[in-house]
C-alpha cells in the first residue's frame, strides 16, 4: 500500500507492508522511487520482515565504521545497492530471482561523499 505524505525526511521509505512517499515528487521520479521501494518490499518478504531490518541496521553500522560517512554507508547497504542499481528498470521485479540482494555483497560502490 502506497501512502503519499506531505513531509518526509527522504523521498520514500518502506515499512512493510507500507510504502511512504513524499507527495511533492514529479511523476517520472515518483514511478522510479516507487519501484525502488517495491524492491525493498520484496527483500523484506524474502527475509520475513524483522530479520531484514536487523541485517539492514548491522550492515549500515559496519559500513559507517568503515567509511565514516553516512551517504557512502547508506548507499552501500546491500539492500540499497540492489534497489538503486535497478530502480530505473520497471520490469526488474518480474524477472528478479529470490535473494538477489546477496549478489551485491561482492564489491562496494564508489559513491562520492
Amino acid at each position: 500500500m502506497i501512502i503519499k505524505v506531505k513531509k518526509l525526511f527522504t523521498g520514500g521509505i518502506t515499512l512493510y507492508p507500507f510504502i511512504f512517499i513524499y507527495g511533492g515528487l514529479k511523476e517520472e521520479r515518483l514511478r522510479i522511487l516507487i519501484n525502488h521501494e517495491r524492491i525493498h518490499l520484496r527483500q523484506q518478504l524474502e527475509m520475513l520482515v524483522i530479520p531484514f531490518y536487523i541485517v539492514y541496521l548491522i550492515n549500515y553500522l559496519l559500513l559507517l565504521c568503515m567509511y565514516r560517512n553516512h551517504n557512502k554507508a547508506y548507499r552501500n547497504i546491500i539492500f540499497e545497492r540492489e534497489a538503486f542499481i535497478n530502480e530505473y528498470d520497471l520490469n526488474y521485479l518480474k524477472v528478479r530471482k529470490w535473494w538477489r540482494f546477496l549478489h551485491y555483497i561482492k564489491k562496494p560502490l564508489n559513491y562520492a561523499s
